[in-house]
């Protein structure tokens, strides 16, 4: 009994070993565009803990063109990588990045930005883990809404800044999400002001947003909407330099960005009402969880997974930061 005993936790043992020894064999790439980020050093850091948790490893690479992708897909190759993840730094490179990880034997999945075939539609057979705008900005126009609600404002009374850049596609469906929720719930539509800014910062958004407040004198109450929190800040910092006060404000950007979460920490509330905040956790650690899955255990990756972000307000940012693993 007692050999029979020591033979079972020897085997048990033994397929522990085993076990460990094929998750160090696994070595997946992680290739960005903009590797200064925080964004995509966030995605790393993630990334390096499912690395961690799982015993495999992971290459982080940053690649700021095509050649650069090209480069590092053959490198990752060379060192008996097994796959990879990529934000590519354009998504035209669809074609030639999906021929050089067949070329190297590499399963591919992308994250953020979807390739695209030489006709511009997405390269559906790459597992791709995105964001969706359109749902963002859903989550921005419904922070406004109860906003609203719960100060009990007069929507004919209230006026909307759609602060603007359609030259980005990611812009417009953010945008237009809000408005969707917003005219849904009863936001005149007469009263939803467009203003385009020539640049995605602050002071564009500050400019556009003045020449619509300008044009309006008399809108008691404004709401504010856009690409991300610079577009929402410069809206609000137009409301202040015309003498409109706070409490008649409710801007919700996009991002909690320093600068969103800067002022939350002013000493008095400002008309920045929330941000709606975008994890890379998921982006990070599902992503290589799901590439190492793939590789060790067969299992292949959804072919679209789109991610949302989480409201955060003066009152709860710090816990909303805290569970999407951000501080």
């Amino acid at each position: 009994m007692r050999i029979w005993k020591h033979a079972a936790l020897a085997g048990a043992a033994l397929m522990i070993a085993i076990g460990s020894a094929a998750a160090q064999d696994v070595k997946i790439g992680f290739i960005v565009k903009q590797p200064e980020e925080p964004w995509f050093q966030d995605e790393w850091k993630f990334a390096q803990q499912a690395a961690k948790e799982k015993g495999f490893t992971l290459v982080e690479i940053g690649a700021q063109d095509g050649e650069k992708v090209q480069s590092a897909i053959d490198n990752l190759g060379a060192q008996g990588a097994q796959g990879f993840i990529i934000c590519t730094p354009d998504v035209k490179l669809g074609p030639g990045i999906a021929a050089k990880a067949a070329a190297n034997d590499l399963k591919l999945m992308t994250v953020d930005d979807r390739l695209v075939d030489n006709e511009g539609k997405p390269i559906e057979s790459v597992p791709h883990m995105g964001i969706s705008a359109t749902k963002i900005g859903e989550t921005v126009g419904q922070a406004i809404a109860d906003e609203i609600k719960s100060r009990g404002w007069d929507m004919s009374q209230v006026g909307m800044i759609k602060v603007s850049y359609d030259q980005l596609p990611t812009a417009v469906d953010r945008v237009e999400g809000a408005t969707s929720v917003l005219q849904k719930a009863g936001f005149p539509a007469d009263h939803i002001f467009n203003a385009p800014q020539a640049k995605t910062d602050t002071e564009a958004a500050l400019n556009a947003a003045t020449t619509v407040i300008n044009a309006h004198p008399d809108i008691k109450h404004w709401v504010a909407v856009g690409l991300n929190d610079e577009a929402v800040l410069g809206a609000v910092r137009a409301t202040e330099s015309v003498g409109i006060p706070p409490e008649n404000v409710i801007g919700v950007g996009i991002g909690g960005a320093d600068s969103a979460i800067n002022e939350f920490k002013k000493p008095n509330p400002t008309g920045f009402f929330g941000t709606v905040i975008i994890s890379p956790k998921r982006h990070g650690y599902e992503t290589a969880l799901d590439m190492y899955d793939w590789i060790a255990n067969g299992k292949e990756p959804d072919k679209l997974t789109l991610t949302s972000g989480q409201l955060a307000t003066r009152a709860d940012y710090q816990k909303v930061r805290q569970d999407l693993g951000l501080q």
